[in-house]
């Protein structure tokens, strides 16, 4: 069997992880039971299933050949029980015991995930925290494996057919074929490194973290915990704003990210916000779909907070407008393009420049915002419906604060993520989530 190498993006997913910075996906699902021992029916379900889905037996090893690279390999030892966990003790607030659980690595000498089965107060009710390494999957990748877990889901549980093996040629044909791709070739690398080239200059021109208000940093040599907070919100609700003002559905949900933050940070009794504002980092998936291949595929864009703009419907007019630069300009191109810059780091650079490049997330972006769709049909585990879903986002070193969301059953989840030390009152700020969109509501009504 051919060894499947970690993709250059997944490696450097891979190699920046540290201890206090862990890098996994996370997703809280809070289910209605389907009648009394739906926690326990729930868990028994996960360790049965999960032993069929293929990308949830592999684990990652480094290799000899080339040099830093890792790769995938099956876990002869695959234990579903040190993957899926029963929590028995009572959790009124599935996010309070989320936090701590977002904290911990997961363990990299086993298949890269876990999910933790949190019984609720009653019987009516429980959730699951989902954990999947980000070098497993992206936020469309996290959804394929875990609907392969639920009752239905898009993604078959059985591994994907290979295509047929290439018939290798014979040493005259791969000469000659060579030598007609030369020019192809070279063209390409050009292509590449004045790709490179071009993020990089989008990236000096995007500025430095300079006007950052200190609430969005945290200390980055510091082991963190974690502290998690969500919030629901009508997506009619949304709509209404977006067709009232004009934009997107995306760009609504940013500049209430940008909305929320101003209030938040004026109920602190911080400094008024100046300048262009943060750098939100605006994750962009390259799938058509949430199957295909394993990993990321990835680029973004780099969008700056307008905090400063006191009056709401200009903070979304200027959002809109930033959004529609990036999508002129394309995926492939602008500072948030940056994890482009993965495929032309060799695997030893990803090995021995990792740790530096955690580090260095600051000087890159200021704060993550990332969307992850969801189907519109309702997931089911033992009959249990998912009546909520709320995305979480790792947190790179030196920042306090990411931001995830996504719409299901006509309901937008918000799921933050934050250092217990820098933002000790994050449920403070979901509800600023919900002030900005009545602020925003009322503007358009």
């Amino acid at each position: 069997m051919a060894t499947e190498h970690l993709s250059p993006l997944d490696l450097a997913f891979w190699r920046i992880e540290s201890a206090a910075h862990p890098m996994h996906l996370g997703a809280l699902a809070v289910f209605t039971a389907s009648g009394s021992g739906g926690a326990e029916r729930a868990a028994a379900l996960l360790t049965d299933r999960c032993a069929a889905v293929p990308g949830l037996r592999r684990r990652i090893r480094d290799v000899l050949l080339p040099v830093g690279a890792a790769a995938w390999s099956p876990d002869p030892h695959f234990d579903p029980a040190r993957h899926v966990f029963l929590v028995r003790t009572a959790t009124a607030d599935p996010h309070a015991a989320a936090g701590p659980l977002m904290a911990r690595p997961l363990d990299r000498e086993l298949p890269p995930w876990e999910a933790h089965v949190l019984s609720g107060p009653d019987t009516d009710s429980f959730a699951v925290l989902f954990k999947f390494h980000h070098a497993l999957a992206d936020g469309l990748g996290a959804l394929a494996l875990a609907a392969a877990l639920f009752d239905e889901g898009p993604a078959p549980r059985t591994a994907p057919a290979r295509p047929a093996p290439e018939q290798r040629p014979v040493p005259e044909q791969r000469a000659g074929s060579a030598l007609r791709r030369l020019p192809g070739v070279l063209a390409a690398r050009v292509q590449d490194v004045g790709q490179a080239l071009e993020i990089g200059a989008a990236v000096a021109r995007a500025g430095l973290p300079l006007g950052v208000p200190a609430a969005l940093t945290a200390d980055a040599a510091r082991p963190g915990t974690r502290t998690v907070a969500g919030l629901a919100l009508d997506l009619d609700e949304v709509n209404l704003v977006r067709k009232g003002a004009g934009g997107t559905v995306n760009d609504v949900l940013i500049a209430l990210v940008a909305g929320a933050l101003r209030r938040w940070l004026a109920g602190r009794g911080d400094p008024e916000p100046r300048g262009a504002g943060p750098r939100a980092l605006i994750p962009v998936s390259r799938r058509r779909g949430p199957g295909g291949a394993a990993g990321n595929r990835l680029s973004g864009y780099l969008v700056r907070l307008p905090l400063a703009e006191p009056d709401p419907l200009c903070r979304l007019d200027r959002v809109r407008v930033a959004m529609d630069r990036n999508k002129d300009a394309g995926p492939a191109r602008g500072a948030g393009a940056v994890a482009l810059l993965a495929d032309h780091v060799h695997p030893l650079g990803h090995r021995l420049g990792g740790p530096l490049v955690a580090q260095a997330a600051r000087l890159l972006f200021d704060i993550l915002v990332t969307s992850v769709p969801l189907p519109g049909f309702t997931f089911t585990l033992g009959g249990s419906r998912v009546r909520e879903v709320y995305p979480l986002a790792p947190l790179a070193a030196g920042q306090s604060l990411a931001v995830a969301v996504s719409t299901y059953k006509g309901t937008v989840h918000y799921g933050l993520v934050a250092d217990a030390a820098a933002v000790p009152d994050l449920p403070t700020l979901a509800g600023a989530l919900r002030e900005e969109l009545d602020a925003l509501v009322r503007e358009v009504s």
